[in-house]
């Protein structure tokens, strides 16, 4: 009776748990939150110092007795203590301007396709403790597809590829339920990862992991593309210490990042391969959408419809689209419970 009291004073919450950022979307207001999936931390005290935006600034410049990190790796929790004051601290921000002083949201959080049963509970008990009433769970390509309005629920297929911070989720979804999917731990983390290596084997050069990510934003593809100019790179070269400037390619960054590329598109090929014929036939006609941050790297849709000989489309706004898929389903959740994961505390409601 009290849980449904305080609910009452509560905004429910769609969560997308990302390696890379946390989107919050709230019923009834759309996506209120944006920000890094980081926390700093002082590891003496164990004191959190800041989490979101103001810990991703900290990031590589932080004294020894502060570290800058990221609880979750590959789109599940590394560091369950971390995630659940991350969590807490989205949780508060939300209703920071109501008049509920102990909130206890109903939140629907979206996690890979490829967890396992321990991973699925440690998402579940770090909402829970952060202060959620009840804690649903999505699979994040399921929620990507109904973020970008695709008909999920219709005896068709539909072809949804979710390329995030830490994983690449395939799937191909017909009436409701995911008939094909492939979860992949490859995606726009160890794409910046990919340009580092390449800066370290072929220049002698150490670049962090915002001047790898930026790079990647500006010149990566995945396709040859004309146009694309030329950008600094620049670190501390591993010869003399000193810091060092060179120009790269776009054909650099491209070749680069091209192992990685093929694994993505690899794993969209298996995930056909596997679908029943019918639905292939169903692809054909309304095409592959990418959704997710990586759907933004240069090329990547020209590359999977060549190698697919099949239409593919960039889902509008790519980056909110497990997000708004979330905040969809709190907007429903009676029509759309049989697409939740059963969980231990959030009982689905019948």
């Amino acid at each position: 009776m009290i849980n449904r009291l305080l609910g009452l004073l509560s905004h429910d919450i769609g969560i997308d748990l990302g390696t890379a950022n946390t989107l919050v979307y709230v019923r009834g207001q759309g996506i209120t939150i944006n920000e890094p999936s980081v926390v700093a931390i002082n590891i003496k005290t164990k004191q959190v110092l800041a989490i979101g935006e103001e810990a991703k600034k900290m990031v590589g410049k932080t004294p020894a007795n502060i570290v800058a990190t990221r609880p979750l790796v590959d789109g599940v929790v590394s560091d369950f203590e971390v995630t659940e004051q991350m969590l807490k601290y989205f949780i508060n921000k939300v209703h920071k301007e109501s008049y509920s002083i102990f909130p206890r949201p109903r939140v629907v959080v979206g996690i890979p396709s490829g967890v396992t049963e321990v991973e699925k509970r440690a998402v579940e008990d770090a909402a829970t403790n952060a202060g959620a009433r009840q804690t649903f769970l999505i699979e994040e390509p399921m929620a990507a597809a109904i973020g970008v309005r695709l008909p999920i629920q219709d005896a068709a297929g539909s072809m949804i590829v979710d390329i995030g911070g830490g994983t690449t989720e395939v799937a191909v979804i017909s009436l409701g339920g995911i008939v094909a999917s492939r979860s992949l731990r490859i995606a726009g983390d160890e794409l910046s990862d990919d340009i580092i290596k390449y800066a370290r084997e072929q220049f002698s050069l150490q670049i962090g992991e915002r001047t790898a990510e930026n790079i990647k934003i500006q010149i990566g593809s995945a396709y040859p593309l004309s146009g694309v100019k030329p950008v600094p790179m620049r670190g501390r070269d591993l010869v003399t210490g000193l810091p060092k400037e060179i120009m790269v390619e776009p054909e650099q960054i491209r070749a680069a990042l091209a192992k990685s590329v093929r694994e993505i598109v690899e794993a969209v090929k298996i995930t056909i391969e596997e679908t029943p014929p019918e639905l292939v036939a169903d692809i054909m006609d309304r095409g592959i959408v990418l959704a997710g941050g990586g759907a933004l790297l240069k090329g990547l849709d020209k590359m999977i419809e060549h190698e697919t000989r099949m239409p593919v489309h960039v889902a509008d706004d790519p980056l909110t689209a497990v997000a708004r898929g979330t905040g969809l389903v709190l907007e429903d959740l009676d029509s759309l419970k049989d697409i939740l994961i059963p969980t231990q505390y959030g009982k689905i409601p019948r």
